[in-house]
């Protein structure tokens, strides 16, 4: 049985994480688990310190663990810290050694994607045997390389055998806000749930709903949803650059969220993309000169 499906022990847990409750994953009383779920539930609490920032920690415990899954772990919290060849060396030979070890599969696609490594990441994690986890890591892939169609593909398929399942609603709704239309509102509904209800509320599904109500032209819903966030966490970066559009598509400055995404994030995809697009401005505007009638 899945220990993330509806009957296993594992699912509130789990459900934290995809959540984004990453604290509280990492204070889940685990000692009523059985012992065939030990050690995934260690691996959740693992990954949740990661992207709480305490990857260095996590590094130390796991060094020299011969179980795959906490040198998967291992090569997971060294990305973290920025050590990527150390991390995809480690991964690709997983890779070949347990290539049908579930958390290898995830973690290992995880790397490899952030690596830049796509083909080798769908080659791992289409190995899986119904795991929703690396379906869901696929359809953000596929998403990634603008393929929706595959992506569309592979939510109807995991509807049909996990229908209620809190990770298929989120894939869906992530392939809903690219398809856009009706789908803006349907993707809304399951983030607004997750955001407004304490016990599933988190700085991931307020952007994300803000995302939503962006696309639904609710700008000032939007905004105050990303304030929200930041309340929260003032240098979470996916908030402040949400924020940061919603300002640049209502005509208010942004200069000051452009300065304070640049140290939160100073690698983050907006502001590489943007000095990318201005570099490309700058030369095409290099090749035109004015021409002054005297």
């Amino acid at each position: 049985m899945d220990p993330y499906s509806a009957e296993g022990e594992l699912i509130n847990i789990h459900n934290h994480f995809l959540q984004g409750q990453f604290q509280e994953v990492v204070d889940f009383d685990t000692s009523s688990f059985s012992e065939n779920n030990a050690l995934p539930a260690r691996i959740l609490q693992l990954r949740a310190r990661i992207a709480l920032g305490q990857g260095q920690e996590v590094l130390g415990e796991v060094k020299g663990a011969k179980e795959p899954e906490l040198e998967a772990v291992g090569a997971l919290a060294e990305f973290s810290l920025g050590k990527t060849d150390s991390a995809v060396s480690t991964i690709e030979k997983l890779a070949v050694s347990a290539a049908d070890n579930v958390t290898v599969e995830i973690l290992g696609g995880t790397v490899l994607q952030a690596a830049g490594k796509t083909d080798d990441a769908l080659a791992l994690l289409s190995q899986h045997s119904g795991s929703l986890d690396a379906v869901a890591l696929i359809i953000q892939i596929y998403l990634y390389q603008n393929r929706t169609d595959l992506a569309l593909k592979e939510v109807s398929a995991a509807r049909r055998w996990a229908q209620d399942s809190l990770l298929v609603n989120l894939a869906e709704s992530w392939v809903g806000l690219r398809v856009g239309g009706e789908k803006y509102q349907q993707a809304f509904y399951v983030y607004e749930e997750l955001a407004q209800a304490p016990s599933t509320s988190s700085i991931y599904s307020l952007v994300s709903q803000a995302v939503c109500e962006l696309h639904l032209g609710r700008t000032e819903e939007s905004q105050a949803a990303l304030e929200e966030a930041l309340k929260k966490d003032p240098t979470y970066a996916e908030a402040i650059a949400n924020l940061l559009v919603l300002k640049a598509v209502t005509g208010q400055d942004t200069s000051e969220l452009t300065e304070s995404l640049a140290k939160a994030a100073p690698k983050h995809d907006f502001l590489t993309t943007l000095e990318a697009k201005s570099d490309l401005f700058d030369k095409a505007a290099a090749k035109y000169k004015a021409k002054v009638s005297a």
